[in-house]
């Protein structure tokens, strides 16, 4: 039985139209149409149990394979969202991979670890396209969804790295200061050095949950100097404020709870870090946390300077950066998510950004989606989605608003000065 931990906390122009569904029959399904100006070309069928909306709507769903088809949860597993949540997390298969670790030594003298599939230095191209994947809250490299992930680009003849943060999937912390929804100085530099590596190859992100509102808030901050090709968030809270409201009430508890006993267990490996540290922390507190918000408090928002736990989640949330993606950007939700809640999606900013689309599953729980061929033990329903959505970007098939000054920043990464980093 394989373990693996739950991801959580955790307008880009005016003017464009709202494109509004439009149901139709046929035979015993229905499906909606969305099409910005009614154009022909780009209409396509979506089955009804799928809400799918964007400003980049029109230009992305030529992408998809599989859209009208409906979305069917698997025989009682996918019928509550708490058990489809801890069904993905506790019994989803673990592909054996053989990973080489590189240990990124970051500006600040902090380190992440990088996963790469080993090997494929000898197999593949150096200008393959470059999948660079952020797990969630205290996730990484060893967690199922994430290799599963990583499979499924492989099986393209893509490049994959796992991302793993500051004391997450074994990584080395030598700072008194872990990551946090806030931070973006460790996925820049990260981003950096792979595209120095691999300076002929397009880069393009995925993230879920906590790695999903990093990666968010990463590409919205870029905005038109953005050097990856395309992004894909899942799970994502997007607005911390909410999804910390909702993590406290009932059942979610248990999440809370689980995530807690991760960040103290993260902790206390490097509690000698931040011994006599003084200043505004609260090491007991944090040592010691029943709640994520706990360890939040006396921890995480005075390491990266805010005046309360309540600021740090609402200027954390990437709910905010939307407006200003501007690469091809792909939000998959679960209506029903436990930890990521489905009000908390900023849908109309989705709406109105020509580079974002989003889709909505009726089921699926916080990083499950037990449906689909693979189902119950094998890849979610939303790895054959991203994938497409990946493929349609390296193709150029695309016919989305992406600004020439990011295409102009992918050709320079070649130029920009390596960072220092240690083979482990």
């Amino acid at each position: 039985m394989a373990t693996a931990s739950l991801g959580s906390a955790t307008s880009f122009a005016d003017g464009f139209r709202r494109h509004a569904p439009v149901t139709i029959s046929h035979k015993s399904s229905a499906f909606r149409i969305y099409s910005a100006n009614a154009r022909p070309e780009t209409s396509t069928l979506i089955h009804s149990s799928l809400e799918v909306t964007g400003g980049g709507v029109d230009s992305f769903l030529p992408a998809f394979q599989t859209l009208h088809l409906p979305y069917v949860p698997y025989p009682l597993i996918g019928w509550n969202r708490h058990m489809e949540t801890i069904f993905a997390a506790f019994f989803r298969s673990l592909p054996d991979v053989r990973f080489r670790r590189e240990c990124l030594r970051t500006r600040d003298d902090g380190a992440v670890a990088l996963d790469w599939v080993a090997g494929d230095d000898r197999i593949l191209p150096i200008d393959s396209p470059i999948l660079i994947l952020l797990p969630g809250l205290t996730g990484g490299s060893q967690d199922t969804y994430v290799r599963h992930m990583l499979l499924k680009a492989r099986s393209k003849k893509w490049r994959v790295v796992v991302f793993n943060s500051r004391g997450c999937g074994g990584s080395p912390v030598t700072t008194p200061q872990f990551y946090s929804a806030s931070f973006l100085g460790d996925i820049s530099e990260v981003v950096e050095h792979v595209g120095n590596r691999y300076p002929k190859a397009n880069l393009y992100g995925v993230g879920w949950s906590l790695g999903a509102n990093i990666l968010v808030r990463y590409v919205g901050q870029e905005s038109f100097t953005c050097p990856l090709s395309g992004a894909v968030s899942l799970c994502n809270p997007f607005n911390l404020v909410i999804a910390d409201e909702d993590f406290r009430k009932g059942f979610n508890i248990v999440y809370d709870k689980a995530l807690t006993n991760s960040l103290r267990r993260i902790f206390k490996r490097h509690a000698t870090l931040f011994e006599d540290i003084g200043g505004k922390f609260d090491i007991p507190m944090a040592a010691n946390a029943k709640s994520v918000r706990e360890f939040d408090e006396g921890l995480t928002r005075v390491s990266f300077g805010f005046t309360s736990v309540d600021d740090y989640y609402s200027n954390s949330s990437s709910s905010g950066s939307i407006k200003n993606v501007s690469i091809p950007l792909l939000c998959i939700q679960a209506e029903n998510d436990p930890i990521a809640p489905s009000r908390g999606i900023p849908r109309e900013d989705i709406q109105e950004n020509p580079n974002c689309m989003l889709i909505v599953t009726p089921k699926g729980g916080h990083l499950g989606w037990v449906s689909g061929i693979d189902a119950p033990l094998g890849a979610p329903w939303t790895d054959t989605i991203v994938m497409d959505f990946l493929k349609h970007l390296q193709q150029d098939r695309f016919s989305g608003p992406v600004s020439s000054s990011h295409a102009e920043t992918a050709n320079s990464a070649g130029d920009k000065q390596g960072l220092h980093h240690i083979q482990v």
